[in-house]
C-alpha cells in the first residue's frame, strides 16, 4: 500500500478541499509550502446523517428487490409466471391466483421449476472475456491490492459527501474485485467523528472476519465537535468511549499502527493502553500527539507502576508535546523498546536517564528531542557519540526555544557537530549558540543534509559560505567545491536586525538562482512582517511569500511546465511532501488532520 500512497495521481473533487476540525493539510498543486488550514469543523452541519459506507446506493438496493415476472403468453395470469431474483423467493403461498392461494399441485411446482434452473450462459463474445476472467481480475492479489489503492483517500471529505465513493463501487463489480476493495476499505481505517466509528465498530462486531483486516486505525482527523453541541450529548451518545475503544482493539487482532491525538485522550484508559502495549503482538508504531490531560497520564502511571514485558516490539512512538507525563513514565518505556527506529518525545520531560537506557539494539533513524528541557547537553553529546542506536540517524532535532532555554552553547556546537553521522537528511541546531566558526564545521554536512536549521547569533554573510566557495581560501579549493543538497533553511533565530533587508537583496546570495536546490527559506515573522512590505522585490528576485499561522516561508518561484521537477516527498518523510516538519511520522500517510497542525502550523 506504500506504492499507492506515495504516487501521485489526479485531484478528485473530494480531494481538494478535504479538513477536518483546525486541521491543517498539504496542497496538491505542485506548490512548495502551499496549506490549506481550517478552524471550523467540515462536518459539523445540521443536515449531517450517518452514511452506511458498506452499503450500496438505494437505486441499486431497490433494482434487487423481489420482482413477478408475468408470462409473455398470459400477461394476465398470476399463476404461469415466477419471481425475480429467484433467490428471494417467499414460498407457494406468496403465489396468489385470484384471491386465493395457489396449491402445492405437481403442475404448480413442475412450472414454477423453471425459476430455480440456473440461467444459461451468455453466449462468448469475440475479444470480450467469459465472467471471471477479465485482465484485471486475473491479476496477482498483490497487484491488485496496488491498483484498488490509488482509489483510497486517506484524509475524508468535506460535509456529508460519500467517502471512498469509488471504492464503493468496485465493490459490486464482481466477486474478485469485491474482495480486494474490502482489503483495501478495512486495511487503513481513518474515523473523523465519532458515529464513523460506531458504524465501523458495529460492522466489525457483525462479521469479525472484517476485523482481521485492519493494519491501521487513524483518529488523527477526529473531531468531537462535528456531531454535537455540548459535551453532555457526546457522553449520552456513548459512540466513543474507553469500553468501546476497548471493544475495537479486541476485534482488531492484527492492528499493526494506531494514531490518537488530544481530542481522544480521555478515551486511553489503562485498560486500553495496556491492550496497545502487551495485547497486540503485531503492534509497530504508536502515536499519542499532544495528549495531556489528566486522565491520559493517571492511565500511563498505571500502566507503568505495574510490571511490563521485557521486550515491547512496538518500533515507531511518537509522544509529542505529551507534556503532563513524568519522566518515570519514559523511564520505564524506553528500556523496553529493543526494535525502536522512530521516537519523538519532543516537548515531554525526557530524563538523561530515560535517553541513554534506550537498547542497544534499537536502530534510530528519526530522533526528535525538541525542547526536551530536562535533558543536557554533554549527555546528549555523549548518546550521539557513543550508543549504538543513533549511528544511523536520518532525522535529528535538537531545536529549544532560546528565549528561554539553552540546551547547547557555543563550544557544545563546535564539539557536537564533527560527530554527527553522515547519514542525516534533516538537523535542527534551532535556538542553539552559534558563531561563524561552525559554518566551516557545517560545509561537509551540507553535502548530504536536506534540511538545516540553524542557531543563533549568525549574520548572512556567514550563511552565505554554506552555498557558495570562500573567496578568502585558495583558489585550489574554489575548484574543488562540492555543490550543497539542502532544500530547506531555517533562520527564525534571526530576530530583529539580524537579518538585514538590504544584505538579503543586495548582497547576500541566498534569493541568487545559483543557490539552488535551495527551494524554502523560513524566517522569523517580525523579519516577515518587512519583507511583506516590498513584494515586488521578492517577486524579482524569484520567490514567493507563502506563510501557515506562525511560521512564514520563502519559496523559490519555478517554472510550471519545467520537467521532472522535484516534488519534494523523501522516503524519510513518511508522506510528507514539504519541507521544515516539526513532527516525526511513524506511519506512510498522507498530512493532515491534527497532526498536519502539531508538523506544519507550529514553531516547536
Amino acid at each position: 500500500m506504500a506504492s499507492a500512497t506515495d504516487t501521485r495521481r489526479s485531484n478528485t473533487p473530494e480531494r481538494l478541499g478535504r479538513s477536518s476540525f483546525s486541521s491543517i493539510r498539504e496542497r496538491d498543486d505542485d506548490l512548495a509550502q502551499t496549506f490549506t488550514s481550517s478552524k471550523i469543523s467540515s462536518y459539523n452541519t445540521p443536515l449531517e446523517h450517518a452514511i452506511d459506507d458498506s452499503s450500496a446506493d438505494e437505486d441499486t438496493m431497490l433494482a434487487t428487490q423481489t420482482q413477478f415476472a408475468p408470462p409473455i403468453t398470459q400477461p394476465s395470469s398470476r399463476l404461469h409466471g415466477y419471481w425475480a431474483p429467484p433467490d428471494s423467493f417467499k414460498g407457494w403461498k406468496g403465489i396468489n391466483v385470484k384471491g386465493k392461494l395457489a396449491s402445492k399441485s405437481f403442475g404448480d411446482l413442475q412450472i414454477l421449476n423453471n425459476a430455480w434452473k440456473p440461467a444459461p450462459s451468455p453466449p462468448r463474445v469475440r475479444g470480450r472475456a467469459a465472467p471471471g476472467e477479465a485482465i484485471i481480475e486475473v491479476l496477482p492479489i498483490e497487484i491488485l491490492n496496488n491498483i484498488i489503492g490509488f482509489l483510497e483517500l486517506d484524509i475524508p471529505p468535506n460535509g456529508i459527501e460519500r467517502r471512498n465513493v469509488d471504492l464503493m463501487s468496485c465493490l459490486l463489480t464482481s466477486k474478485t474485485m469485491h474482495t480486494a476493495t474490502l482489503n483495501t476499505l478495512y486495511t487503513k481505517v481513518t474515523i473523523p467523528h465519532s458515529r464513523i466509528f460506531h458504524k465501523f465498530l458495529v460492522n466489525i462486531t457483525a462479521y469479525p472476519a472484517l476485523g482481521t483486516i485492519v493494519r491501521r486505525l487513524d483518529f488523527s482527523h477526529f473531531n468531537p465537535s462535528s456531531l454535537f453541541s455540548t459535551a453532555r450529548e457526546r457522553l449520552q451518545t456513548r459512540n466513543l468511549t474507553p469500553d468501546t475503544l476497548l471493544q475495537c482493539l479486541q476485534l482488531t487482532p492484527c492492528l499493526q499502527e494506531f494514531m490518537a491525538q488530544e481530542y481522544i485522550d480521555d478515551e486511553l484508559d489503562i485498560n486500553v493502553l495496556r491492550k496497545l502495549f502487551t495485547g497486540l503482538d503485531r503492534i509497530r508504531a504508536l502515536d499519542f500527539c499532544g495528549c495531556s490531560s489528566t486522565a491520559f497520564k493517571s492511565s500511563f502511571l498505571e500502566l507503568t507502576s505495574a510490571p511490563l514485558p521485557e521486550t515491547l516490539m512496538i518500533e515507531r512512538l511518537s509522544l509529542h508535546k505529551c507534556l503532563t507525563l513524568p519522566s518515570s513514565v519514559l523511564d520505564a518505556v524506553l528500556p523496553r523498546l529493543k526494535f525502536l527506529t522512530h521516537l519523538d518525545v519532543a516537548g515531554t520531560r525526557l530524563s538523561n536517564k530515560a535517553l541513554q537506557s534506550i537498547p542497544h539494539t534499537a536502530k534510530l533513524t528519526h530522533l526528535n528531542l525538541a525542547k526536551c528541557n530536562a535533558l543536557s547537553a554533554d549527555n546528549v553529546i555523549d548518546f550521539i557519540q557513543n550508543h549504538p542506536a543513533a549511528k544511523q540517524l536520518v532525522f535529528l532535532s535538537l531545536a529549544s526555544d532560546a528565549r528561554s532555554h539553552e540546551l547547547l552553547s557555543a563550544s557544545d556546537v563546535t564539539t557536537l557537530i564533527p560527530l554527527l553521522p553522515k547519514t542525516l537528511k534533516s538537523l535542527s541546531l534551532k535556538g542553539s549558540k552559534m558563531n561563524a566558526s561552525h559554518i566551516d564545521l557545517l560545509l561537509p554536512l551540507t553535502k548530504h543534509l536536506e534540511e538545516l536549521a540553524l542557531g543563533r547569533s549568525l549574520k548572512l554573510q556567514d550563511v552565505d559560505r554554506l552555498f557558495i566557495p570562500d573567496e578568502s581560501k585558495p583558489v585550489e579549493e574554489q575548484v574543488e567545491w562540492v555543490p550543497h543538497t539542502i532544500k530547506y533553511l531555517d533562520l527564525t533565530d534571526m530576530w530583529g536586525n539580524e537579518l538585514d533587508l538590504t544584505i538579503l537583496y543586495n548582497v547576500s546570495c541566498l534569493l541568487k538562482r545559483y543557490t539552488e536546490p535551495l527551494e524554502v527559506i523560513e524566517l522569523a515573522d517580525d523579519a516577515f512582517k518587512r519583507l511583506r512590505k516590498s513584494p515586488g522585490a521578492i517577486g524579482r528576485a524569484g520567490w514567493r511569500i507563502s506563510d501557515l499561522h506562525v511560521r512564514s516561508w520563502l519559496v523559490r518561484n519555478h517554472d510550471p511546465n519545467e520537467p521532472m521537477r522535484d516534488d519534494g516527498r523523501r522516503p524519510w518523510k513518511m508522506g510528507a511532501q514539504y519541507w521544515g516538519m516539526r513532527k516525526v511520522p511513524v506511519t506512510v500517510a498522507e498530512v493532515g488532520g491534527m497532526y498536519g497542525s502539531f508538523m506544519f502550523g507550529r514553531q516547536l
